[in-house]
């Protein structure tokens, strides 16, 4: 028998994972690669002088979030958007150099700063793999669940933006990887990803698979499908790109997640609006929750 909790519901800080979750996931990815690319590359202000920015946008867009009481569609999207901008930047920044491979026209350096580390994409990946697996042996051992929905402490909250700020840097890695150096190009990396992509939503039918590991490694594929989207969208036809500019790309795609983003925050105003005119409304939610 089933008993309904008369204790008051802890708000909720982050969102419920749902189709529209992962289009908004994608489009946020995709316009981080696109904006990240015409900061640091468009409009020449270099990896290491765009990194340095937008990791003050990101910090500044986190404490909005940190300090939202509840779930907020715009603030919480803005924060994903600015770890994909910055771990964009970040990646090309320890991935690449001054080589001609990654200048144009005749370039000799990118913006103000260091041109990159250099490091290549495995030594990349390997790090940030390295850093991501810190963090979540540090979650495991704080005894917090990693399930998003259940996220209400500011630990909790501090944990997962860690994560996902390693994780978009590291999809950026992968994404460039696949479109640069594998030799399928931005479409063969882009068709790739979402192959496993969907792989992974067949294995949320096996219950011997965790949902939470499924999530975690679809919210890490999801980064590298918006790299080789963006790529796909931006780079030369003679590359195998559509030739669309960072700058039209981005506008476009910021109005397609400031819709999405704003479709989103209409349904948690009627949610909150329902919860607040029925007082029970909240346990009957979460009965039918236990039901299915």
């Amino acid at each position: 028998m089933t008993t309904l909790s008369t204790t008051k519901p802890v708000m909720k800080k982050l969102p419920e994972v749902t189709l529209a979750f992962w289009i908004m996931k994608i489009a946020a990815t995709t316009l981080g690669e696109t904006a990240g690319d015409l900061f640091s590359q468009t409009l020449k202000l270099g990896y290491f002088l765009t990194t340095l920015a937008l990791f003050l946008v990101f910090a500044v867009t986190l404490v909005v979030q940190l300090r939202s009481a509840r779930y907020n569609p715009f603030f919480y999207w803005t924060v994903i958007l600015s770890t994909s901008m910055a771990g964009t930047t970040l990646s090309d920044f320890m991935n690449r150099d001054a080589g001609a491979q990654y200048l144009s026209g005749g370039a000799t350096r990118l913006g103000w700063g260091p041109q990159g580390l250099g490091l290549g994409y495995p030594e990349g990946a390997a790090i940030l793999v390295s850093v991501l697996l810190l963090i979540f042996l540090g979650w495991k051992l704080s005894g917090m669940t990693f399930r998003i929905t259940e996220i209400v402490t500011f630990r909790g909250e501090a944990l997962f933006w860690s994560a996902i700020l390693v994780s978009n840097t590291l999809g950026t890695s992968m994404g460039d990887f696949l479109s640069d150096s594998s030799g399928l190009g931005y479409l063969g990396g882009a068709a790739l990803v979402t192959g496993a992509l969907l792989v992974l939503l067949a294995l949320t039918k096996a219950p011997a698979v965790p949902n939470v590991l499924l999530f975690w490694i679809a919210f890490v594929l999801t980064r590298p499908l918006g790299a080789t989207a963006g790529d796909l969208l931006t780079k030369p036809a003679a590359k195998g790109g559509l030739d669309l500019g960072t700058a039209g790309s981005s506008a476009v795609l910021l109005t397609v997640l400031f819709g999405l983003m704003g479709y989103a925050h209409l349904k948690e105003r009627r949610a909150a609006a329902w919860e607040f005119a029925e007082p029970g409304a909240e346990a009957v939610r979460a009965q039918e929750e236990v039901r299915r």
